[in-house]
């Protein structure tokens, strides 16, 4: 079978000044799937976005977006595509249907047929009955979900979603979950970018790890965890016991140990299969680490992340 991509890009590439945002970046995203796009401030996520939706032009390398080359099509794949930013794009002064039947009426939307889908819009984000008051009142979740209506207006075959949820509260984050698993439903294309390990991890069908400009992992939540290992991670009694703790780990797994000295915690990555709980509760209390909590589990997205892209601070684990 064929994979039809509805976000293709090869090499590419993006400076600003003496920055180099990307660099070779290559992404395949099929038609219908939600691609989790991970990575630090930094990484080159927004920049990636910005050359796909056509506000920045490449420096090299090439990109199609719904079939479309973003730089000699870029007027075709504006019309395919809806794009939320990280900050929104809604006119605080004017209401919530107010804005709406404005961005519908710039889509070529007209009269009645404007009305009907700004108020199809307003319901299905759960504004209704903030629709008519201004903007600039509404809450941080509700004026992400306004801006996220305004992106859906012209019903895109691409969707581009840029941190959506920072700084919202946990009920704001959950209700543009509920709207994404909503349109990937119903075939729309998704390309999410996030720190939120969380986030990636319940909405993603694919998730690709950006690192200095650059893809440096593909896989589905599932492929990238299995692809790693199993982690273990003990909690000490005394804090002294970190020391100890994470040389038993060091050896065991034969991998860097994470300590986390506010939780009494030491981490580690391990790919042997034959490694067993009970052999690495043994060990440490021979090197005399007493414990009170110990684990042999897959691993978290955000310890494949450390583990992938051997950074020794983790992104974000959820946006609570």
């Amino acid at each position: 079978m064929t994979t039809t991509y509805a976000v293709l890009s090869e090499g590419l590439e993006k400076r600003y000044g003496d920055v180099h945002a990307l660099r070779g970046l290559d992404l395949a995203v099929a038609e219908g799937a939600v691609c989790g796009v991970l990575g630090p401030n930094g990484a080159g996520k927004t920049t990636a976005v910005r050359v796909l939706t056509t506000l920045t032009a490449p420096d090299g390398g090439s990109a199609r977006v719904a079939g479309h080359d973003v730089v000699r099509e870029a007027g075709a794949v504006r019309a395919a595509i809806g794009v939320t930013g990280q900050s929104a794009s809604v006119d605080g002064e004017l209401s919530g249907r107010q804005n709406l039947r404005l961005f519908a009426r710039l889509l070529t939307y007209r009269g009645e047929a404007a009305r009907t889908r700004a108020d199809e819009l307003l319901e299905r984000f759960e504004l209704t009955d903030a629709a008519d008051r201004p903007a600039r009142t509404y809450s941080g979740g509700m004026r992400r979900r306004l801006d996220l209506a305004a992106s859906l207006l012209a019903r895109p075959r691409v969707l581009f979603l840029d941190e959506p949820t920072t700084g919202l509260d946990p009920h704001s984050r959950n209700q543009i979950w509920a709207a994404v698993r909503e349109l990937a439903g119903r075939g729309t294309t998704v390309l999410l970018t996030t720190q939120y390990l969380e986030e990636a991890d319940q909405l993603a069908d694919e998730i690709v790890l950006i690192d200095s400009g650059r893809a440096a992992h593909t896989g589905s939540p599932a492929e990238l965890k299995a692809g790693i290992g199993s982690y273990a991670e003990v909690v000490v009694a005394h804090a002294s016991a970190l020391g100890a703790a994470a040389a038993v780990l060091d050896h065991l797994t034969g991998t860097e140990p994470v300590l986390d000295p506010e939780r009494r915690t030491v981490g580690a990555v391990t790919t042997d299969p034959s490694l067993t709980l009970p052999r690495i509760v043994r060990e440490l209390d021979a090197a005399g680490a007493a414990v009170i909590d110990a684990s042999l589990r897959p691993p978290t997205l955000d310890e494949v992340f450390l583990r992938l892209t051997g950074r020794g601070t983790p992104i974000k684990e959820t946006a609570a």
